[in-house]
């Protein structure tokens, strides 16, 4: 009977110890917008291979990939929480997206933590749903002030997605504060996918655009620059975080010099934390290059849900998504974090210009 009793306390002191604590990440690690997720993906990974554990046990991340997809981001999150048992999501990535994903989370009471998704519906009228990143609304501001007041734009093109609630949240934002500032706009609209441009172009000459802002994603920012170019318009075009993948200066070539775009992260920018320093340098001795603004954004997440746990001092569910709500004052890679009664993190917008096929940093707007 003893040895019995020492066998079964055996298995179990075995079970304690290599018991882990399960964070999901729901990424679009293949589909349309793949590059995020890749890098995102990276960040998340780097992050954990640096801080691997939490209240004395290990952190197992669960990764499972949304194809990009709206059916498949609210599957995937079912997953992630009915059958793998995670404490906290990281993800999803793009708006509609989160959107999705966070319906289950909320249903759940499970946290979700976004690294880049901006629209306002992301978190309006959810507890569990949060973001690291900042939202459109003041990315919309960022942008037209850098349009209108820096540039001297007064009459702007702006390319909608209409099957991206990123993008049309986030002209619309644009729109309104460039109404403000004496500014006029008018919308080109398109569909993700979309290969062919020209009409939208050539109407946007005939109107006399001035400039062209495309809130969109990155392929379809580089075809529109190809095909702008191509077509003699020469004046400046400007963007969103969605530009902020290398794919952008690799599908659009030439094209995107002197593309600026709005974005949560440069590694030129002021490393202002010991975090910053110590991803930057990390990341450099990993992989060879300077790393990139949805790599900095994956790797917040991860340690915004750690300290979360950590700060609750528990795995239950609810006491996490309680913590994440409380986060203030974190010194993560892309500035300072402080997530809102709303789930909205309050940061900065870097701004940066594409010069001869590399990001190049230009300045800080503070909110």
């Amino acid at each position: 009977m003893r040895k019995l009793v020492l066998i079964v306390l055996v298995v179990i002191l075995s079970i304690s110890t290599f018991s882990s604590i399960k964070v999901g990440a729901i990424l679009p690690m293949t589909g349309g917008v793949a590059a995020f997720g890749q890098m995102i993906w990276q960040g998340v990974a780097l992050a954990h291979e640096l801080f691997p554990q939490v209240l004395g046990q290990d952190i197992e991340i669960v990764l499972l990939d949304n194809n990009s997809d709206k059916v498949q981001a609210v599957n995937t999150a079912r997953r992630a929480i009915e059958q793998e048992k995670v404490v906290a999501i990281i993800g999803q990535v793009i708006s509609s997206n989160t959107i999705a994903g966070g319906a289950v989370a909320e249903e759940n009471g499970v946290a979700m933590v976004s690294p880049s998704s901006t629209n306002p519906l992301v978190t309006q009228n959810r507890k569990y749903v949060s973001r690291v990143c900042f939202s459109d609304p003041f990315q919309g501001v960022a942008a037209a002030l850098l349009a209108f007041n820096n540039m001297g734009a007064s009459n702007v093109a702006v390319f909608v997605d209409v099957e991206q609630d990123y993008a049309v949240g986030f002209a619309n934002f644009f729109r309104d504060t460039a109404r403000e500032l004496g500014g006029n706009v008018f919308y080109e609209y398109y569909k993700s996918g979309d290969q062919d441009f020209t009409a939208q172009v050539s109407d946007a000459m005939s109107k006399n655009a001035d400039a062209f802002f495309i809130p969109g994603y990155y392929q379809e920012i580089a075809l529109i620059a190809i095909q702008a170019r191509q077509l003699g318009f020469y004046d400046p075009i400007i963007s969103g975080d969605g530009a902020a993948v290398p794919e952008t200066i690799e599908i659009g070539g030439e094209a995107v010099n002197g593309l600026y775009f709005t974005t949560h992260y440069d590694p030129g920018s002021p490393a202002v934390t010991e975090n910053a320093k110590l991803f930057v340098q990390a990341y450099t001795e990993k992989f060879g290059e300077a790393p990139g603004t949805f790599t900095a954004l994956g790797f917040d997440t991860y340690l915004v849900i750690r300290d979360a746990i950590e700060r609750a001092g528990s795995t239950d569910r609810e006491a996490i998504a309680q913590a994440v709500r409380q986060t203030k004052d974190f010194p993560a890679v892309t500035g300072i974090i402080t997530i809102n009664e709303n789930g909205d993190a309050i940061k900065s917008v870097a701004i940066v210009k594409i010069e001869d096929g590399k990001f190049v940093y230009d300045t800080t707007i503070n909110p």
